[in-house]
This record gives C-alpha cells, structure tokens and sequence, in this order.
C-alpha cells in the first residue's frame, strides 16, 4: 500500500495567542514539537480550528514558516478565504514559507453554484505548485463540493491531491473515492465518522482532538489497515467521549481544544474574538476529558 503524501493522521493545529492577543510563535514551536512526538504525521494551520479566519495574511505566512520551520512531517497552510482574489495572491507566496501543501477551502457566506465553486478551488490550485488538500465542510461555508465537482477539479489540476471530507456525506464520499481511487487521498474530517469513512477507503483523518489523542487515532487507522475492526471499534468507543467533547453549542470549536491545551500544560491563550473566553466549567470538563482517556492507556 503506497503511503499518502501527507500522512495518515493530521493534527488541525490550534494558533497559540498571547495575552495581548497576538501569535506566540514560541508556544507555536513547542506545540508543533509535542503533537509530531505525540504521533501527528503533518500539521494543519490557520483552518477553522486555527482561528484562520481572524488572522491576517501576515500573520498567516509568518505562522506557516515558523512551524514549517521547526518540524520534519508535512505543514498545510490554510491560505484561503471566501476571497478568491486575496487566496489566489495568499497561496502563491505559500511555497516560499516551507510549508508542505495548502488546505483550499470552499468559499464561506457568498454560497456560490458549483462552476463558482470549482472556479474558485481551480484558481487556488493554479496559483501554486504545492500539493493541494480540497476541505469541504458545508455546515461553516453554506456549500458543499458536489462530486462531480471534485472528480471534474482532480481531474483537471494535478496538484490536487486529497480532500478532507467534513461534510458527513458517505454517498458522495464514496462515489468520488470509487471514481478517482488513488488520485485522491480522502481524509475524515470529522473525528467522531473516522471508521465509516476508512471504510470507503479514507487514508485517515485531519483531526482536532488529535491535539490530545493522536496515538489513539493512530491506532484506529492502524487497526483498520491489518483488518481489525473489533479492536479498531474498541479503540473508538474510548475516544468517544473526546469527539463529543471538542466542539458544541455552548462551546465551538475550537474553544474546548484551547481548554485541553492549557490542562495539558500549554500556554495557548485564549481564542480571538468573535469567540468568547473560556470559563471555568469549560477548563474542568477538559481536565476530566483528558484525565479520562489517559486512564484507557495500556
């Protein structure tokens, strides 16, 4: 089995602020170290989960080198917006930062048709060199990524390489796997549907409560690739609870990331606004979760 460009699973790495609001770039580098140790194969920054959104262009390519920087597994840069403009100029300067690829975003809020769509991802892809990972997740940006349309922009841009699926559509999922097979390395982009979706043949997972349990997201891949669904499902029933932790009404993501992070020891601050801060009822039940699972740990 040819392994994927980018790994099989991919930490969707949190951005450290400082108290002034601002990146640590320090506790970036510290971070970036302990998910790698911790069995993250590549990293993904300034996507939802990186607050990409409230960071500015600068700090985004400053962001990128500093972590491309000080790891050896591959970096992908958020570099995209619901600008097609603004992403195409972003992601061409990306190459220059070290990081490995980019994470192409369907466009949020304008909710264009698919030519749109497809025109958009198309641009981004053309503007760079740097192997390309389509994220379709319809429940943040209003639209989702028909399959034709991902099979007509595989098909047609051959740096697009993979897509992280955060869409919970396993029909169209699977169509697109069983259409283009090895041309694209499909990713989960929801930790709680990681089995099903090995199951139509992803190659793993862009994960965000890999920030606390990537050897366990390591194992349920790892068991699925030897055929061994019974443990593969135990080692999911275990991190359960984490899936259903790290993102809810009362707290987005990624404010209960953030609260794991700090339980863990890392001064990853508080997010930007419009998110709000956490408080304490969020900080213990990170605590619990964390204290929880490594209780499971042989």
């Amino acid at each position: 089995m040819i392994a994927p460009l980018f790994g099989r699973v991919l930490t969707a790495m949190v951005t450290p602020f400082a108290p002034d609001g601002s990146i640590d770039f320090d506790v970036a580098i510290e971070l970036a170290s302990y998910l790698v140790a911790e069995g993250s194969d590549g990293l993904v920054l300034a996507g939802s989960t990186g607050e990409g959104s409230s960071l500015s262009d600068t700090e985004k390519l400053e962001l990128f080198a500093c972590v491309a920087g000080a790891v050896e597994v591959p970096v992908l840069a958020g570099s995209t917006s619901s600008n097609t403009a603004q992403s195409v100029a972003l992601t061409s300067r990306v190459a220059a930062t070290g990081a490995s690829g980019v994470l192409a975003t369907t466009p949020a809020y304008a909710r264009p048709n698919q030519a749109g769509i497809a025109g958009h991802l198309g641009s981004i892809a053309e503007s760079t060199e740097l192997p390309v990972m389509l994220y379709d997740i319809p429940s943040r940006t209003g639209r989702k990524i028909a399959a034709s349309t991902t099979v007509d922009l595989v098909r047609t841009h051959p740096n697009i390489v993979a897509m992280k699926d955060a869409s919970g559509d396993f029909v169209s999922a699977g169509y697109v796997k069983s259409v283009l097979g090895d041309a694209l390395d499909l990713y989960s982009g929801d930790d709680g549907l990681l089995l099903p979706f090995l199951g139509i043949g992803a190659v793993g997972i862009v994960s965000v409560a890999a920030h606390w349990a990537a050897r366990e997201f390591a194992e349920i891949v790892g068991c699925v690739e030897r055929g061994d669904w019974v443990k593969a499902r135990c080692v999911n029933d275990r991190i359960a609870a984490s899936c259903a932790f790290e993102s809810s009404e009362a707290y987005p993501n990624p404010m209960p990331t953030k609260a794991a992070l700090r339980a863990l020891g890392f001064n990853v601050g508080q997010c930007r606004p419009p998110h709000a801060p956490s408080d304490a009822a969020l900080d213990a039940a990170a605590a619990q979760i964390i204290t929880s699972l490594r209780a499971t740990r042989v």
